[in-house]
């Protein structure tokens, strides 16, 4: 088996550019870019690669000592990984000189013991480059001048570090990923550092916290899974700025990447309007669900008939989605977590599921002998066979003689009944109908239901 990644951590005071050189040594946008202080609270952990040579970047918070209800908890979550990676980028800024709190931040890069460069970000041209580093030979004897927007430097630092960073390549693995969503402070987090049995997401009372899209692989009961907790999600009237509108945007993208959604809604409060829409948006991307109940150790203190109720509200504001699997947990206390697994497992497994051409036909006969096809003008409609497609999670085609006709409310009646003979009963099934070509074969018939599918989807 392939060896495990090397890891380099950028470090530094905030905004100072760390999120912008993530992006740049990634190749992505997944660290949220904006002039303001403060804007990655989480740590942030994407591949990169360097003349072949591949290894993890981690983005992290910014150490301050500035007061902030983040700072202390940041200050220990940077401690705690730098014990762990190979390679450290200490960022500064050029336009500010070295400070008082770039020396302190310092110290965890020193007290570390790991390989280090120290990067000198918004050196605004090449004759500035020696200028620009009188304020901190007191950190190194030899940092580097760069632009992480303009791309320039990037490379000496990476030539300096790659002794360190070397590993043999490593083949891309294929996770089971399951996005976490809800609205801020339902407890995302919280249930993903249980999850993951370590503090890598920050927990707090203030609603926001998680700003961007944080990915984790772990293991459970020999299973290997993927999470991503995902920024809390408010009414885009009631965002407090860009930011918020940006971390939306990036929760959305986890959504519409991710195998399962974990909605996740206080216990103590039910299901809200909001959590109607989130839900909406995960049926539109035809995304299993399962709906968690966090905090259900407190509300079954201080709700009567606590899980009566809140079915009951959950069946009100879901009535669209009326067999979303439900598990009620603590993240707190791991209440629930057990459950929450087995219910993952047999979602995945109904997933993944195939029924034979025989028994979907088998069954087609028998549900349209029960109710009969609508009439398209003055015409019957006729269904002539169905197959599944290699979609994930099941879809069907239907051949027919005249696929206007196929109603919404036909397609519903078929998808109901195929997940009570098939006890497929969560999984967000489609439906598409086609129009047979009589003067086609099976196989081509359906070689060209694909290639329509693939315009429909």
């Amino acid at each position: 088996m392939s060896s495990k990644l090397k890891q380099l951590a950028i470090v530094g005071r905030p905004n100072v550019g760390k999120s912008t050189l993530f992006n740049v040594l990634t190749n992505t946008k997944k660290a949220l870019v904006k002039d303001y202080e403060g804007l990655t609270r989480d740590i942030q952990v994407e591949r990169g690669d360097w003349l072949g040579h591949e290894f993890e970047v981690i983005d992290t918070g910014g150490i301050t000592d500035r007061e902030s209800p983040f700072a202390l908890q940041i200050k220990q979550q940077v401690q705690n990984l730098l014990s762990t990676v190979d390679a450290i980028i200490f960022v500064v800024d050029a336009r500010q000189g070295l400070t008082l709190e770039d020396r302190n931040a310092f110290q965890f890069v020193r007290n570390s013991g790991k390989p280090f460069v120290i990067a000198i970000n918004k050196v605004d041209s090449v004759k500035d480059e020696e200028v620009a580093k009188y304020d901190f030979y007191e950190l190194s004897e030899c940092p580097y001048s760069c632009s992480f927007e303009a791309r320039r430097g990037v490379s000496d630092l990476l030539d300096a570090l790659m002794p360190y960073l070397q590993a043999q390549s490593i083949k891309e693995e294929k996770y089971f990923t399951m996005a976490i969503v809800g609205k801020p402070n339902a407890g995302k987090s919280s249930l993903t550092n249980q999850l993951l049995g370590e503090e890598k997401m920050l927990v707090s009372d203030t609603a926001g916290t998680t700003t961007d899209s944080i990915g984790a692989v772990f293991q459970y009961a020999d299973k290997t899974y993927k999470i991503v907790d995902t920024a809390g999600i408010r009414r885009r009237s009631k965002m407090q700025d860009g930011v918020e509108v940006l971390s939306s945007i990036k929760a959305r993208e986890s959504i519409r990447k991710a195998d399962l959604v974990l909605l996740i809604v206080d216990g103590l409060l039910g299901p809200s309007d909001q959590d109607t829409k989130l839900l909406s948006y995960v049926v539109e991307q035809a995304k299993p669900a399962i709906l968690v109940a966090n905090k259900s150790d407190l509300a079954e203190k201080q709700i009567a008939e606590y899980r009566k109720s809140f079915r009951e509200k959950m069946q009100e504001e879901f009535h669209f989605y009326s067999d979303l699997p439900i598990v009620f947990v603590s993240a707190k206390t791991s209440s629930g977590i057990k459950k929450l697994f087995m219910q993952i497992e047999e979602v995945r497994e109904k997933m993944q599921r195939r029924i034979s051409t025989s028994k979907l036909n088998q069954f087609f006969s028998e549900v349209t002998k029960r109710t009969p096809p609508p009439v398209y003008k003055t015409k019957n409609v006729r269904f002539l066979y169905m197959t599944q497609t290699e979609q994930v999670p099941p879809s069907f085609i239907c051949f027919v003689n005249h696929s206007e006709g196929v109603t919404d409310s036909y397609r519903r009646y078929l998808i109901n009944r195929l997940k009570e003979t098939f006890d497929l009963q969560g999984i967000p099934l489609r439906i598409y109908a086609m129009r047979s070509k009589a003067s086609l074969t099976k196989n081509k018939a359906e070689i060209l239901a694909k290639k329509e599918l693939e315009v429909h989807t």
